[in-house]
């Protein structure tokens, strides 16, 4: 979502980057309560929520209008799904809360209220009680006697299990824990693994059916919750008629309908074979799927459906849902075609050893793409960058796909602010820099970071996936690797040649936001005291840390301390970029010849730990500011019309739901499972 997804996950998009516009409050009884701005459909606890506009979906025909809305609803009917992957008891507190908010009709100016509500909406925003980028548990500020009395107002029905987990400080605090000393499964609480299963079992269990020298492996374990049956571990799989099936049936009733409108027989032949998998939960199908769909370029509309990322897990096996339909920008896309045409040229001329390097990139292909619709883990809070597919040799062998989703970033950019830029930039000569090219920086590293990025290098001969041998640093070490490449090229003249930039200053622009981010403004996402264990957090701390240690004989980037404040000053941008091919090449290697120890060394030495004063100085800092950290969206919502005999004759995008409105309206449309 790198996919390689960025995420917000990874690069942080400009919105997040430059933050947003100060939010008004209001005094309301003992609390301020947060009131969104013009900009803003709602704003809460530290999330903002914006809207976007899907640019010339009136010009497309009544068949492409179809198969959107299809697509939307098989990606809508799944939603549940990530509810259950998060946390067993996701879905019944969901559903509870969601009764309460439609129900209840008593005092709601107190600050009881706002508290419950903003707990509800946190819960919608994560899918889920974990917060969805920190993973930490969210605990109400509301008291438990005081959801009682909600309950009973409005009939609202929880199981005393469920209501305990919300409440305890003690039981499911986090939905995934990374720490290399502990039992990463369980101690994490998410719903991907039965009772009773440990890490040590589930290694054993993958590590007697992976064949590192098959050349086309599957993704092992990607679609199924492993358990215990009898003392024996067993995969209870997604699919129709297993694990998830009621909603699988619904995505596949969906699907089907899509097929009759495909564009072309490219699509159509994809469609049928992601039927094909949800209907037997085959791997192998699985994979024959993403081959069709990674060459099926043609076409105006395009989807992503499935259980792809695996962030969601320890241990990187199991893949939570999501779903992601859009529609090609075809100026813009035809702008960055460039990048797509040279990926040859970028791999050919990048600092890795020559052994690691591709020497025939197979099919990437590029697009800007408005969005149609998203669900599962894609939404609200969404990416800005996708390539995909995930699986090695499928994108060694058969190449990838990769989109930016230009109305989701235009949609940032409008709501951007320069708050954060004015008060971690250096100089003035920086935020200068910033407002005339940070935006396109940002435009064009993501595109450097999906096309070349995750295409570019290769795994030696025997060596496995690095699931299996980079384990729980995989992630974090390919968000890494990507990264850099888009920083390495993004100081290149043949940037210049190519007309992607008008001159280095855009590249200087990107050096010093990511210096800058990585090292201090992204920790205003973490409570103090906390490590970073988030993969793109990780990743950028890791990039950055590394950087500036190893540049500091030279003082490449030098810690300037003014006034009580903590500044990073890039001295001299060409021996940067060196330094980055540097660290590219060794990351490149770790992946390349699987070697744990390393990459383990690389994350736990530079990613992981935080200089707690300065975080306290960042969140000083910051507070004035009043900003939202984390940004989603709510969606169009798509209408048929229909004739006198019920066919459809079109589709009306309707675009004027409240966030409270679109997350009931999904509740009571899309709740498929129990």
């Amino acid at each position: 979502m790198i996919s390689r997804k960025i995420a917000i996950p990874v690069l942080l998009c400009l919105g997040l980057l430059y933050s947003c516009g100060t939010e008004e409050t209001v005094e309301t009884g003992s609390i301020d309560r947060k009131v969104p701005n013009k900009q803003q459909v709602d704003r809460f606890a530290d999330i903002q929520v914006l809207r976007y506009d899907i640019v010339g979906f009136d010009q497309l025909s009544l068949d492409q209008k179809k198969l959107v809305y299809y697509l939307s609803e098989a990606g809508l009917a799944g939603r549940d799904i990530i509810y259950d992957q998060n946390g067993p008891y996701n879905l019944e507190i969901r559903k509870c809360l969601e009764t309460i908010v439609d129900k209840y009709d008593g005092d709601k100016d107190s600050d009881d209220w706002y508290h419950f509500m903003t707990y509800a909406k946190s819960v919608w925003f994560a899918n889920g009680i974990h917060h969805h980028y920190g993973m930490d548990k969210m605990m109400p500020e509301f008291s438990e006697e005081y959801f009682k009395t909600l309950t009973k107002a409005t009939g609202a029905k929880i199981s005393s299990e469920a209501q305990k987990v919300m409440f305890s400080t003690d039981s499911h605090m986090k939905r995934k824990v990374k720490d290399a000393d502990a039992d990463m499964i369980e101690e994490s609480a998410n719903n991907f693994y039965g009772p009773g299963v440990t890490q040590a079992m589930v290694e054993e269990f993958y590590a007697s059916r992976i064949d590192e020298n098959d050349p086309h492996p599957i993704e092992h374990g990607l679609n199924s919750t492993l358990i215990l049956k009898d003392g024996n571990l067993y995969e209870d799989v997604w699919k129709s008629g297993g694990k998830y099936g009621k909603a699988i049936d619904k995505i596949i009733y969906w699907l089907e309908k899509a097929v009759g409108v495909a564009e072309n027989e490219d699509q159509k032949a994809a469609l049928e074979k992601l039927i094909e998998y949800y209907q037997t939960g085959d791997l192998k199908i699985w994979d024959d799927y993403n081959i069709l769909w990674a060459k099926s370029t043609e076409g105006d509309i395009d989807w992503i459906n499935g259980f792809i990322e695996v962030y969601g897990d320890a241990v990187a096996k199991r893949a939570s849902y999501e779903s992601i339909v859009q529609i090609t920008d075809f100026e813009a896309s035809r702008q960055m075609k460039v990048v797509t045409d040279n990926v040859q040229w970028f791999e050919d001329n990048s600092p890795l050893e020559e052994s690691h390097k591709k020497k025939d990139v197979k099919g990437v292909s590029y697009k800007v793409v408005q969005v149609a619709s998203e669900s599962g883990d894609a939404a609200p809070s969404t990416p800005i960058g996708v390539n995909l597919p995930n699986n090695n040799w499928i994108r060694q062998e058969h190449g990838s796909k990769s989109v930016s989703l230009g109305n989701i970033i235009a949609a940032y950019d409008k709501a951007s602010g320069p708050g954060l830029v004015e008060e971690f930039a250096h100089d003035q000569e920086e935020i200068e820099r910033a407002k005339l090219y940070a935006s396109l920086a940002g435009k064009l590293h993501t595109a450097l970071h999906e096309v070349v990025g995750h295409a570019s290098g290769q795994i030696n001969p025997g060596v496995g996936q690095p699931a299996e041998t980079l384990k729980n640093y995989a992630s974090t070490l390919e968000e890494a690797r990507a990264d850099l490449v888009g920083l390495y090229y993004i100081m290149d003249q043949k940037l210049i040649d190519l007309g992607l930039i008008p001159n280095l200053e855009v590249g200087k622009a990107e050096y010093d936001g990511y210096i800058r981010n990585g090292m201090l403004t992204q920790l205003q996402r973490l409570d103090l005291g906390k490590n970073v264990e988030e993969e793109h957090m990780q990743n950028r701390q890791l990039v950055a840390a590394w950087v500036i240690e190893k540049g500091m004989e030279d003082a490449v980037v030098r810690k300037v301390e003014r006034n009580g404040k903590t500044f990073y000053d890039i001295t001299d941008y060409k021996k940067l970029r060196v330094l980055f091919g540097d660290l590219l090449r060794e990351i490149q290697r770790i992946k390349s010849e699987g070697d744990y120890e390393a990459g383990k060394n690389l994350v736990e030495t530079y990613g992981v730990k935080v200089n707690q004063d300065i975080h306290k100085e960042v969140l000083e800092r910051v507070a004035p500011l009043d900003l939202a950290p984390y940004s989603g969206f709510v969606y169009p919502i798509f209408v048929p019309v229909t004739g006198a005999n019920g066919e459809i004759r079109d589709i009306q995008i309707k675009n004027e739901q409240t966030y409270e409105e679109q997350m009931l309206y999904y509740g009571k449309t899309y709740g498929i499972l129990d």
